[in-house]
Protein backbone atom coordinates (compact mmCIF):
# COMPACT_ATOMS: atom_id res chain seq x y z
CA UNK A 1 0.00 0.00 0.00
CA UNK A 2 1.54 3.42 -0.82
CA UNK A 3 2.25 5.48 1.74
CA UNK A 4 -0.23 8.73 2.41
CA UNK A 5 1.60 12.02 0.98
CA UNK A 6 0.23 15.01 2.45
CA UNK A 7 0.22 17.98 -0.41
CA UNK A 8 2.15 21.54 0.01
CA UNK A 9 -0.42 24.18 0.08
CA UNK A 10 0.61 27.46 -2.51
CA UNK A 11 -0.53 30.52 -2.25
CA UNK A 12 0.30 32.85 -5.62
CA UNK A 13 -0.12 36.21 -3.99
CA UNK A 14 -0.43 38.34 -7.05
CA UNK A 15 -2.78 41.40 -8.13
CA UNK A 16 -2.28 39.80 -12.21
CA UNK A 17 -4.12 37.49 -13.34
CA UNK A 18 -2.22 36.55 -15.82
CA UNK A 19 0.54 35.98 -13.42
CA UNK A 20 -1.25 33.51 -11.18
CA UNK A 21 -2.54 31.71 -14.15
CA UNK A 22 0.73 31.00 -15.26
CA UNK A 23 1.91 29.83 -12.57
CA UNK A 24 -1.13 27.85 -11.49
CA UNK A 25 -0.83 25.83 -14.91
CA UNK A 26 3.14 25.31 -14.19
CA UNK A 27 2.31 23.92 -11.36
CA UNK A 28 -0.94 22.07 -12.16
CA UNK A 29 1.30 20.31 -14.91
CA UNK A 30 4.73 19.89 -13.23
CA UNK A 31 5.87 16.27 -12.29
CA UNK A 32 6.45 17.01 -8.22
CA UNK A 33 7.69 14.15 -5.35
CA UNK A 34 4.48 15.47 -4.02
CA UNK A 35 0.83 17.12 -4.82
CA UNK A 36 1.21 20.66 -5.37
CA UNK A 37 -1.99 22.54 -4.87
CA UNK A 38 -1.62 26.57 -5.81
CA UNK A 39 -4.41 28.85 -4.52
CA UNK A 40 -5.08 32.38 -5.39
CA UNK A 41 -7.41 32.83 -2.78
CA UNK A 42 -6.50 33.71 0.58
CA UNK A 43 -5.08 30.32 2.81
CA UNK A 44 -4.41 31.04 6.24
CA UNK A 45 -1.69 29.67 6.45
CA UNK A 46 -0.58 28.50 3.43
CA UNK A 47 3.11 25.75 3.27
CA UNK A 48 4.38 28.18 0.91
CA UNK A 49 3.33 31.74 -0.96
CA UNK A 50 4.41 33.21 -4.35
CA UNK A 51 4.28 36.73 -3.65
CA UNK A 52 4.19 38.84 -6.70
CA UNK A 53 6.52 42.24 -5.61
CA UNK A 54 3.95 44.54 -7.50
CA UNK A 55 1.66 44.34 -4.45
CA UNK A 56 4.46 46.93 -2.63
CA UNK A 57 3.49 49.45 -5.47
CA UNK A 58 -0.09 50.41 -3.20
CA UNK A 59 2.30 50.00 0.27
CA UNK A 60 -0.24 47.54 1.61
CA UNK A 61 2.06 45.19 3.65
CA UNK A 62 -0.64 43.32 5.64
CA UNK A 63 -1.01 40.35 4.47
CA UNK A 64 2.76 39.91 3.75
CA UNK A 65 3.83 40.82 7.28
CA UNK A 66 1.63 38.31 8.70
CA UNK A 67 3.09 35.65 6.30
CA UNK A 68 6.38 36.73 7.69
CA UNK A 69 5.80 36.90 11.27
CA UNK A 70 3.05 34.87 12.86
CA UNK A 71 3.21 31.65 10.45
CA UNK A 72 5.31 29.30 9.49
CA UNK A 73 4.76 29.97 6.20
CA UNK A 74 8.04 30.39 3.47
CA UNK A 75 7.66 33.27 1.28
CA UNK A 76 9.37 33.86 -2.11
CA UNK A 77 8.96 36.94 -3.64
CA UNK A 78 8.47 37.20 -7.47
CA UNK A 79 10.80 39.78 -8.12
CA UNK A 80 10.32 42.63 -11.02
CA UNK A 81 13.21 42.92 -12.48
CA UNK A 82 12.31 46.62 -13.71
CA UNK A 83 11.21 47.25 -10.88
CA UNK A 84 14.12 46.61 -8.55
CA UNK A 85 12.51 49.32 -5.53
CA UNK A 86 9.62 47.32 -4.91
CA UNK A 87 12.17 44.14 -4.40
CA UNK A 88 14.19 46.10 -2.29
CA UNK A 89 10.76 46.90 -0.13
CA UNK A 90 9.85 43.25 -0.04
CA UNK A 91 13.65 42.71 1.66
CA UNK A 92 13.00 44.94 4.28
CA UNK A 93 10.10 43.71 5.38
CA UNK A 94 12.08 39.95 5.59
CA UNK A 95 11.47 37.99 2.63
CA UNK A 96 14.48 35.49 2.34
CA UNK A 97 14.35 34.55 -1.29
CA UNK A 98 13.29 35.62 -5.27
CA UNK A 99 12.90 34.06 -8.40
CA UNK A 100 11.56 35.93 -12.00
CA UNK A 101 8.96 35.31 -13.91
CA UNK A 102 11.06 33.46 -16.45
CA UNK A 103 11.48 30.72 -14.21
CA UNK A 104 11.24 27.45 -15.79
CA UNK A 105 8.56 24.96 -14.69
CA UNK A 106 10.92 22.36 -13.43
CA UNK A 107 12.83 25.28 -11.72
CA UNK A 108 9.83 26.23 -10.06
CA UNK A 109 8.91 22.97 -8.58
CA UNK A 110 12.46 22.69 -7.36
CA UNK A 111 11.88 26.30 -5.61
CA UNK A 112 8.80 24.41 -3.52
CA UNK A 113 10.27 21.33 -3.21
CA UNK A 114 13.37 22.78 -1.51
CA UNK A 115 11.36 25.55 0.33
CA UNK A 116 9.54 22.78 2.07
CA UNK A 117 12.73 20.81 3.22
CA UNK A 118 14.16 24.00 4.40
CA UNK A 119 17.29 24.19 1.85
CA UNK A 120 16.77 26.66 -1.16
CA UNK A 121 19.52 25.94 -3.94
CA UNK A 122 20.97 29.82 -5.06
CA UNK A 123 21.17 28.42 -8.41
CA UNK A 124 17.26 28.45 -8.61
CA UNK A 125 16.34 31.22 -6.45
CA UNK A 126 18.33 33.82 -5.33
CA UNK A 127 18.89 35.09 -2.00
CA UNK A 128 18.80 38.83 -1.94
CA UNK A 129 22.08 40.73 -3.27
CA UNK A 130 23.81 42.54 -0.48
CA UNK A 131 27.06 44.07 -1.52
CA UNK A 132 29.23 44.11 1.63
CA UNK A 133 28.61 43.21 4.57
CA UNK A 134 30.24 41.98 7.97
CA UNK A 135 31.00 38.27 8.67
CA UNK A 136 30.82 37.19 5.11
CA UNK A 137 34.68 36.18 4.67
CA UNK A 138 33.47 33.46 7.22
CA UNK A 139 30.70 32.65 5.32
CA UNK A 140 27.44 33.83 7.12
CA UNK A 141 24.65 35.04 5.28
CA UNK A 142 23.51 38.71 4.51
CA UNK A 143 20.71 37.79 7.41
CA UNK A 144 22.88 35.61 9.56
CA UNK A 145 25.25 39.01 9.58
CA UNK A 146 22.00 41.11 10.55
CA UNK A 147 20.78 39.16 13.08
CA UNK A 148 24.34 38.56 14.86
CA UNK A 149 24.77 42.27 14.73
CA UNK A 150 21.46 43.02 16.68
CA UNK A 151 22.99 39.56 19.44
CA UNK A 152 26.31 41.85 19.79
CA UNK A 153 23.56 45.10 20.38
CA UNK A 154 22.07 42.53 23.14
CA UNK A 155 18.42 41.94 21.46
CA UNK A 156 16.90 38.96 22.82
CA UNK A 157 15.39 36.71 20.25
CA UNK A 158 12.12 38.19 20.27
CA UNK A 159 13.24 41.31 19.55
CA UNK A 160 14.85 40.63 16.72
CA UNK A 161 12.11 39.08 15.09
CA UNK A 162 9.94 42.34 15.98
CA UNK A 163 12.55 44.39 14.21
CA UNK A 164 13.05 42.15 10.98
CA UNK A 165 9.44 41.07 10.77
CA UNK A 166 10.55 37.23 11.59
CA UNK A 167 9.19 34.54 13.37
CA UNK A 168 10.82 33.30 16.22
CA UNK A 169 11.68 30.08 14.96
CA UNK A 170 13.26 31.96 11.77
CA UNK A 171 15.44 33.81 14.07
CA UNK A 172 16.82 30.75 15.60
CA UNK A 173 17.12 29.02 13.04
CA UNK A 174 19.46 32.04 11.39
CA UNK A 175 21.06 31.87 14.82
CA UNK A 176 22.29 28.40 14.95
CA UNK A 177 23.10 28.43 11.60
CA UNK A 178 25.35 31.54 11.99
CA UNK A 179 26.83 30.38 15.09
CA UNK A 180 27.98 26.84 13.32
CA UNK A 181 29.78 29.15 10.66
CA UNK A 182 31.72 31.12 12.84
CA UNK A 183 32.76 27.95 15.56
CA UNK A 184 30.51 29.43 18.28
CA UNK A 185 28.74 27.45 20.91
CA UNK A 186 27.23 30.19 23.02
CA UNK A 187 25.62 33.74 22.74
CA UNK A 188 28.34 34.97 25.25
CA UNK A 189 31.08 33.52 22.46
CA UNK A 190 29.30 34.55 19.25
CA UNK A 191 29.21 37.93 20.76
CA UNK A 192 33.08 38.04 21.39
CA UNK A 193 33.77 36.39 17.62
CA UNK A 194 31.48 39.01 16.49
CA UNK A 195 33.01 42.32 18.23
CA UNK A 196 37.02 40.85 17.22
CA UNK A 197 35.56 41.10 13.81
CA UNK A 198 34.39 44.39 13.45
CA UNK A 199 30.86 43.98 14.54
CA UNK A 200 29.48 47.14 16.53
CA UNK A 201 28.35 47.55 20.02
CA UNK A 202 25.92 50.20 19.22
CA UNK A 203 23.70 50.79 16.50
CA UNK A 204 25.13 53.25 13.91
CA UNK A 205 24.23 56.91 14.29
CA UNK A 206 22.15 59.12 12.22
CA UNK A 207 23.02 61.86 9.77
CA UNK A 208 21.35 64.81 10.23
CA UNK A 209 18.92 64.22 7.96
CA UNK A 210 18.18 61.00 9.64
CA UNK A 211 19.95 58.29 7.43
CA UNK A 212 22.30 56.16 8.94
CA UNK A 213 26.12 56.38 8.76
Amino acid sequence: MQAHIDPVWVQISTTQPVVERGLRSMLHTATSPFPIVASGGSLDDPDVVLFDVIQMQDGDTADLDRWIKDTATCVIAIDRTLRPDLGAKARTRGVEWSITLGISEDDLVQVITETTAGHIDESVAREWDAIDFLGQDAGLSPRESEILALVVRAKSNQEIADELFLSINSVKTYIRSGYRKIGAATRNKAVTWAIQNGFPIEPPLPDVDGAPH
